[in-house]
């Protein structure tokens, strides 16, 4: 919830900023790249419909915006761009170009006085008001505004453009005469050589009003949907810096440096650079034009605001309540309402861990619809699911919630909350042990396409609620033994979420857990022990329990209890339910691995009732599974067999293939237990229903590359079949437990105390 809202309260990027460097006095001013655009113009109108088709025609008009609010592009770029688009008015443009940078300066005078032409004539080639008639406009006016002295700068500059965008061709043409090695090097030279004039030209001067507006607004819209296609963080540093070289008090700069350093969890420039933002703004007077004297008080408020965000993104929990406190101070003097909704949010969001704050989130709510603040209205309708969830309320009240909120999004086109309600869905499914409707959830999401672009080019929003489905999607196909589709969603989402970006973290933790169960599954403890360290730094108490968990399968029964004990005591603290439930598991199981079933039976039933208690079906299901084993071992194989029925149903409906095989392995051995006072016959048919369980487990088992309980399946079947007097099935059995055996030394752990 945090991370949403620090887009939120106050994005300029998404508002029509006003950029103060204005080295001409107007809003645009003439360079030798928007000559070659309008010698582009030019010779479009002058190019006849006939000439040129529909299709190129549409490439060319499609192409004109990027061209006319984008920077300054090198010379050889603009041709292969419009080469792409018509060949045949690439090399008119070409050709009209040299002729102009060849000739007199009189040839860019003369050029200049027939744009004019372009509107004259009762149905002119280009209207006045059109966004390629007012480039044109804007151009004259710039030019006939220049001192003789600028114009011919700009011939001079025209000149140079020009030269520099030839050199590719001739530099090109000589490296086919050489050397292929070489050729390498001169190719390696020439490709440094136009990197660096591409920066001499986009650097050797401010961008233009709309140029920097236009760069401004879609580093920030990608920033925030689709990182990837953003520039890397030091570049984009590197362009703020040159826009802050010619105006420093350019607040929308600045606060895009503050999202360009959130990005690299740079904590002081990120500070530093929201500060200069909110200073700059209030120098600039650009909040007290918009919003009178008030704007002055506004700025200090959001400022307040805005860094306590910052503070609370970085776990600073103490700075941020103070920052907090001084915007509630500034807003309730000002009685500004709308920031006093953003303020009890976020004492929300510092305040989650503490048993009243639903409280504070309704009351949120509340207010946020009463001032008619809808995203505000459904991001606190999305969180008191989520706490409610935690809670232990029925799915059916979570998911009619939800339905409220997602009419709030179609009904305000909230693109971005409706890509979080159907990632929220994901996860609740999931908590609650419902994994195929948790995989509908996920699908569904990805299959949508989303409602705002981060260009036009791009369709695909890489926010957090897409990682998150991902991440589900790709555990849920593990879970069932499809590691090779688990291995592939994770290839998308590290193309999609490199490593450097902010949400990386979340597929990198799941890309740990699920080599560390592979590891597991395949006996290999010393690899699974080496992955805790990763699992850890992403997430502490899950490398904790896992760590515990290595060391149980060791056989280091007093290091895993001490590290179990630890874990349940924090957990119980800061009200992890599920993680205290996984770890009584884990508790009960080391206490009936050390032949204490008795001492289990206590944790298991408070582990049972906790998971009723919160409705987490499927941990129910699994706890029932442990009681089962341990009534087993306790000598009572008719209840455990009973209890299984209860409990069966879910995991083979929702469970991941490991407990699938765990299940049937279970009801196996205590089919075979409960037929010890079975007359011969019946005896006979129980033994052959347990040998059908068993082959089952085995299948299952194999699903994940289990080998250690394949090992122990095989080894029952080879008794069951020496019992049926079956002997061929008995030694191939034997055969088979017997390879198992020697590649996976046993740990000492008796046989039937492994669930």
């Amino acid at each position: 919830m945090a991370s949403v809202h620090e887009s939120l309260y106050f994005n300029p990027m998404m508002t029509n900023g006003v950029v103060h460097a204005n080295v001409f006095g107007i809003k645009d001013w003439v360079t030798p790249y928007k000559i070659a655009v309008l010698v582009l113009l030019n010779e479009m109108g002058r190019t006849g419909e006939a000439a040129v088709s529909l299709m190129e025609r549409r490439r060319l008009n499609q192409l004109l915006l990027p061209l006319l609010q984008g920077p300054d592009i090198t010379l050889s770029k603009l041709y292969k761009l419009i080469e792409e688009s018509c060949p045949q008015l690439a090399n008119s443009v070409q050709i009209r170009i040299k002729l102009m940078a060849e000739g007199e300066l009189k040839d860019m005078e003369q050029f200049f006085d027939d744009l004019s032409d372009s509107f004259s004539g009762t149905e002119p080639e280009v209207h006045k008001t059109s966004v390629v008639g007012l480039f044109l406009r804007h151009m004259i006016l710039a030019y006939s505004k220049l001192s003789f002295s600028q114009v011919f700068k700009l011939y001079t500059a025209l000149q140079q453009y020009f030269q520099n965008g030839e050199k590719k061709p001739v530099e090109d043409a000589d490296m086919e005469l050489t050397g292929r090695e070489e050729g390498e090097r001169k190719m390696e030279k020439e490709e440094l050589d136009v990197s660096i004039r591409e920066e001499e030209v986009s650097c050797s001067g401010p961008l233009s009003q709309k140029q920097a507006e236009f760069f401004l607004s879609q580093q920030a819209s990608l920033l925030k949907n689709d990182e990837t296609k953003a520039l890397t963080p030091a570049s984009l540093q590197k362009e703020l810096n040159n826009l802050l070289k010619f105006n420093p008090d350019f607040a929308e700069a600045h606060y895009l440096s503050y999202l360009n350093n959130l990005r690299v969890q740079d904590v002081f420039s990120s500070t530093h650079s929201l500060l200069h933002y909110f200073d700059r703004l209030i120098l600039t007077g650009a909040e007290s034009k918009s919003n009178g004297e008030e704007g002055y008080g506004r700025s200090l408020r959001y400022a307040a605001l805005n860094l306590a965000a910052l503070h609370c993104r970085f776990g600073h929990y103490q700075q941020a309540e103070l920052a907090l406190q001084e915007a509630i101070r500034i807003a309730q003097e000002s009685n500004d309402h709308v920031c006093l909704q953003h303020c009890l949010s976020w004492l929300y969001v510092l305040g989650q861990k503490r048993s009243d704050s639903y409280v504070l989130l309704e009351h949120s709510v509340k207010k946020a619809v009463h001032f008619g603040l809808p995203y505000l209205a459904s991001l606190g309708i999305q969180s008191l699911v989520q706490q409610r969830a935690f809670a232990g309320k029925t799915a059916n009240k979570l998911m009619d919630a939800l339905k409220d909120s997602d009419l709030l999004h179609w009904k305000h086109s909230l693109s971005e909350l409706i890509d979080i309600s159907i990632a929220q869905k994901t996860a609740i499914w999931r908590l609650y042990g419902r994994s195929t409707m948790a995989l509908q959830q996920a699908q569904m999401l990805l299959s949508m396409n989303s409602l705002e672009a981060a260009n036009a080019g791009a369709q695909q929003n890489n926010t957090e609620s897409f990682a998150v489905a991902l991440c589900h999607l790709a555990e849920l196909h593990a879970e069932q033994g499809c590691f090779a589709a688990a291995s592939e969603v994770l290839k998308h989402l590290k193309e999609r979420f490199p490593p450097n970006s902010q949400h990386a973290q979340l597929w990198m933790l799941c890309d740990q857990k699920i080599q560390f169960d592979r590891a597991m599954h395949d006996g290999k403890y010393h690899l699974a022990d080496s992955l805790v360290t990763g699992i850890t730094a992403l997430n502490s108490i899950e490398g904790v329990y896992r760590k515990a968990v290595v060391l149980q399968a060791q056989n280091q029964m007093s290091e895993a209890h001490k590290l179990l004990q630890k874990l349940l005591i924090h957990c119980q603290k800061i009200r992890n339910t599920e993680m205290v439930i996984s770890v009584l598991l884990s508790v009960a199981e080391l206490y009936w691995q050390s032949s204490s079933p008795t001492i289990a039976l206590p944790v298991l039933l408070q582990a049972l009732a906790l998971s009723k208690e919160y409705r987490l079906q499927y941990l129910a299901s699994e706890t029932v599974l442990n009681l089962a084993f341990a009534q087993l071992i306790l000598g009572i194989p008719e209840q455990a067999l009973s209890l299984l029925h209860m409990a069966i149903e879910p995991i083979l409906a929702d469970g991941a293939v490991l407990d699938k095989g765990r299940a049937m392995f279970l009801v196996a051995k205590c089919q075979v237990a409960s037929a010890a006072s079975y007359d011969p016959l019946k005896k006979t048919e129980a033994v052959e229903a347990a040998i059908e369980n068993l082959n089952e487990a085995k299948n299952y088992f194999a699903k994940v590359d289990c080998k250690e309980r394949i090992r122990d399946v095989v080894y029952f079947q080879a008794r069951l079949y020496h019992t049926l007097g079956r002997t061929q099935e008995r030694n191939r059995c034997a055969m088979l437990f017997r390879q198992l055996h020697q590649e996976l030394p046993s740990h000492g752990v008796p046989l039937i105390n492994h669930l």
